[in-house]
C-alpha cells in the first residue's frame, strides 16, 4: 500500500535516507535508528543517526541559501505550497497507512493528519496575501514633520528549525514547515525519534512541488544525541519546537537568544456546572480524553464537577467509555498502544499511585502490550499525582468540587496553563471564570482543541512559549524591516519650484 514509485528515492529497503540539497544520504555514522509499530513490536524501518558534521553541513546549506528563497517572490511561493498540498491529497491514504504503522494512531486518524496538513498548507499560501507592511509619517509625533517617513516590510528570520512530536508528526510539523517557508526562511526539518517516517516525506512532496536545492533540509538521529548541538548551532535564526515541557524549557535554556516558538505540555481541566447540558458534556468530555489513547497535549485530562451534576455525569462517562473501542488501529479502533512500553509504566504508576491513595475505579486498569483500557477515576484529590501530572495516555480523574472559585483554584494551581474548558448554560458565568482562568484557551461548550488553524493556539506557564496558528506563525517566523526617509523639506521644495517658475 506503500509502494510509490516516487518514494523509493529516500529508503533503500527499509532503511531511510536524511536530506540535504534536495539529495538523500546515508550518514557517515554507519548508525542507525530503529523504528518499531507499538501495536504489534514489527519493524517498520530504520533512519539514519547523523553526525554533528553532517548537522554543519544541512545548517551551512540553509544559512547559505536564505537570499535564494527569500528572492523567489510570494506568489511564487504560496503556488509551491499549494503544489505540496495537493501532492498530500494525492498521497494521503499510503502515508496515512505508514504513519498509522508507525505511532498507532487508528487509520482514519492517520489519513485525516495528512488531509489536515495539507489544507494548512493551502491556508498558508493563501495567507501570504496578509504578509504586508506599513508607512507611518512622522508628524504624528512632537517635533517631527511628514517629511521623516517610516516605510516597514517583514523579511525572513534567517534559518528555521522545525521540531515535530511523536503523536502528530507529520502534522504539527508541517505546521511549522509552510508558515516558515512562505516568510522566506530556509529549513531544517528534525522528526521525532518516535514516528520519524511520514515526515520524510516532505522532501519528496516539497521538491517535486519546486522547492529548490538548499531551501528545505531533513536531518535525523536522536535528540540525546545531536538535539542541543542542534538547538545552539549559531547558523539556526529561529527554532519552533512541540514536544513534553521538560524538553522545552532545557531547549530554551540551550538556545539562548533565539527567537522560539515552544508548544509544550498541558493538564486541560473541563470545569463543569449544575446546569450543563448533560449530552454536550459527555460527548465532548469522552471524546477529548480517549481520542488518539489520550496522547494529545489539548486531551481533556481532568475534569472538576460540581455537586449537582457530578453523579450523573461520571456514571453516564463511564457508560460511554465502555463503548469504545479497543485494539488494533488498522481496523480504526478507538483505544490503541501508547507509543512506548516506558510511557505504558509511566501511566499504570499514575492510575496505582491514584488508587493506592483512595480513588475509585470506575473502569480502566487493564493492559495488555502497549494498550492500556480508558481508565476512569473517582474522587481524587490534591494528594494525587494524576490530579496534576501530564498522563499522555487513557486516564481521566475526576476532582469533585463546590464551587466555580474552588475550579478556579484547582486550574490555575498547574504549573501548565494551555486549555480550559467550562461546561454550563450560563454564559455570563462562563464568560467570567474564563477571565480567570490562567490558561492559553478557554472553551466554552466544547472540549479542548488546536483547531481550527487559523485561530491562534497558546500556552501559558509551562505549556508554551509565543502563539501559533497560520497567521502568527507567519508573524513568528518573520521581522519588520524598517526604512526610514528624510525628505526634503516640504516649503522650500516649493518655494524652489515657484522661483524656477520665474
Amino acid at each position: 500500500m506503500i509502494d510509490i514509485p516516487e518514494f523509493s528515492i529516500l529508503k533503500e529497503g527499509i532503511n531511510y535516507k536524511y536530506y540535504i540539497n534536495n539529495k538523500w544520504k546515508k550518514s557517515n555514522s554507519g548508525k542507525l535508528i530503529s523504528v518499531y509499530n507499538p501495536y504489534n513490536n514489527e519493524l517498520i524501518g530504520t533512519v539514519q543517526a547523523c553526525t554533528k558534521q553532517e548537522v554543519d553541513e544541512i545548517i551551512k546549506a540553509a544559512h547559505e541559501n536564505i537570499n535564494c528563497w527569500d528572492n523567489i517572490p510570494l506568489n511564487k511561493r504560496a503556488e509551491i505550497l499549494n503544489k505540496a498540498a495537493d501532492l498530500m491529497l494525492k498521497w494521503s491514504e499510503p502515508l496515512g497507512f505508514l504513519l498509522m504503522k508507525e505511532i498507532g494512531k487508528p487509520i482514519e486518524s492517520a489519513i485525516s493528519e495528512i488531509i489536515r496538513t495539507a489544507e494548512i498548507f493551502k491556508a498558508t499560501a493563501d495567507s501570504s496575501l496578509q504578509i504586508s507592511g506599513e508607512t507611518i509619517l512622522g508628524d504624528a509625533f512632537e517635533g517631527y514633520t511628514r517629511e521623516k517617513v517610516s516605510m516597514t516590510y517583514r523579511v525572513p528570520l534567517g534559518v528555521v528549525l522545525c521540531i515535530g512530536p511523536f503523536n502528530y508528526p507529520f502534522n504539527l510539523t508541517g505546521s511549522k514547515i509552510a508558515p516558515a517557508l512562505i516568510a522566506g526562511n530556509t529549513v531544517v526539518m528534525k522528526p521525532p525519534t518516535q514516528g520519524p517516517l511520514t515526515a520524510l516525506h516532505f522532501g519528496i512532496i516539497l521538491e517535486k512541488a519546486g522547492v529548490p536545492p538548499g531551501a528545505f533540509h531533513i536531518i535525523t538521529g536522536r535528540g540525546s544525541e545531536i538535539g542541543d548541538y542542534l538547538v545552539s548551532h549559531p547558523l539556526i535564526d529561529m527554532i519552533n519546537f512541540t514536544g513534553s515541557s521538560e524538553i522545552g524549557k532545557n531547549l530554551a535554556k540551550v538556545a539562548g537568544m533565539k527567537p522560539l516558538l515552544l508548544e509544550l505540555g498541558g493538564k486541560d481541566a473541563a470545569i463543569v456546572l449544575d446546569d450543563a447540558d448533560l449530552e454536550i458534556t459527555v460527548k465532548s468530555i469522552v471524546s477529548g480524553a480517549f481520542s488518539y489513547s489520550g496522547q494529545r497535549c489539548t486531551a481533556v485530562k481532568r475534569v472538576l464537577p460540581m455537586p449537582g451534576i457530578a453523579d450523573k455525569l461520571i456514571e453516564k462517562i463511564t457508560e460511554e467509555t465502555l463503548k469504545l473501542t479497543i485494539g488494533d488501529p488498522a481496523e480504526n479502533k478507538t483505544i490503541g498502544p501508547l507509543i512506548s512500553s516506558k510511557q505504558c509504566e509511566y501511566v499504570q504508576g499514575l492510575i496505582d499511585d491514584a488508587l493506592n491513595k483512595g480513588a475509585t475505579l470506575k473502569c480502566g486498569n487493564k493492559r495488555e502490550g502497549n494498550i492500556i483500557w480508558p481508565t476512569i477515576l473517582d474522587k481524587v484529590n490534591s494528594d494525587m499525582r494524576i490530579a496534576w501530572e501530564e498522563p499522555f495516555g487513557p486516564v481521566l480523574p475526576f476532582i469533585r468540587i463546590n464551587s466555580a472559585e474552588q475550579a478556579i483554584e484547582i486550574s490555575n494551581k498547574s504549573e501548565y496553563g494551555l486549555q480550559g474548558m467550562i461546561f454550563t448554560e450560563d454564559i455570563d458565568l462562563a464568560f467570567n471564570i474564563a477571565q480567570e482562568l490562567e490558561v492559553g484557551t478557554v472553551q466554552i461548550n466544547g472540549k479542548s482543541a488546536r483547531g481550527p488553524d487559523h485561530f491562534p493556539f497558546l500556552g501559558t506557564k509551562s505549556s508554551g512559549l509565543g502563539t501559533q496558528g497560520i497567521k502568527y506563525s507567519i508573524e513568528a517566523m518573520s521581522r519588520p524591516k524598517v526604512v526610514v526617509f528624510n525628505l526634503t523639506e516640504r516649503g522650500k521644495l516649493v518655494k524652489k519650484c515657484f522661483v524656477s517658475e520665474k
